[in-house]
């Protein structure tokens, strides 16, 4: 067994295992740990492929940036996870259907590929040997698919947007700031000049 073998069982193992104690752990910051740790892993499986610019790219936008700003939410906000567990079995049905739609189509795949390994063999897009994977893949994207390129980046605006309404909550007891009256206050609004005598405090 060569050294590429052995990291791809090591990469793959750790992987598989972070992934499921993703939603085995019950604390969610251990969660948001676990899962950065799949990205990473995920990363060195790019890199045995020859693909380390998708590999770097899951390192600085996933783990750098959606990993670590889940922590942060997780941690600072408020969430009462007690009551967000109470709908589990409410929606496990559909949780259910979901999973078994998934896992049909997981093994469509597997079956596909071993009854007829030609389906897979033959590349849907031409590659480039002749350029790196970088410039083959910003072709790709830029040319026969920018339209679905632009329309993901869309739906992450959406997605953007919803969460920024959804964490926008009222509380009560919790003051929020204006931010027309911040920009329209004046110099006398915005300090006080206090006169204090000497040998006196504040």
């Amino acid at each position: 067994m060569n050294l590429a073998a052995v990291f791809f069982y090591l990469f793959a193992l750790i992987g598989v295992a972070s992934a499921f104690m993703v939603i085995a752990s019950r604390n969610p910051v251990h969660s948001v740990l676990y899962l950065i740790l799949t990205f990473v892993n995920a990363a060195g499986l790019f890199v045995l492929m020859g693909a380390e610019f998708l590999a770097m790219i899951l390192v600085v936008v996933y783990v750098g940036a959606v990993a670590v700003l889940f922590l942060f939410v997780v941690m600072m906000l408020d969430v009462d996870f007690a009551e967000l567990r109470q709908g589990f079995l409410q929606y496990l049905p559909i949780g259910a259907l979901v999973g078994v739609i998934v896992l049909a189509e997981l093994l469509l795949v597997v079956t596909a590929w071993v009854i007829s390994p030609d389906l897979v063999a033959k590349p849907v897009v031409p590659i480039d040997t002749s350029v790196t994977n970088t410039v083959a893949l910003g072709q790709v994207l830029y040319t026969k698919y920018v339209l679905y390129f632009q329309l993901s980046g869309l739906v992450l605006l959406v997605a953007m947007v919803g969460a920024i309404v959804l964490t926008l909550r009222h509380k009560v007891g919790v003051k929020r700031q204006d931010p027309g009256a911040q920009s329209a206050r004046t110099k006398a609004q915005a300090m006080e000049v206090v006169k204090v005598q000497p040998g006196q405090g504040i």
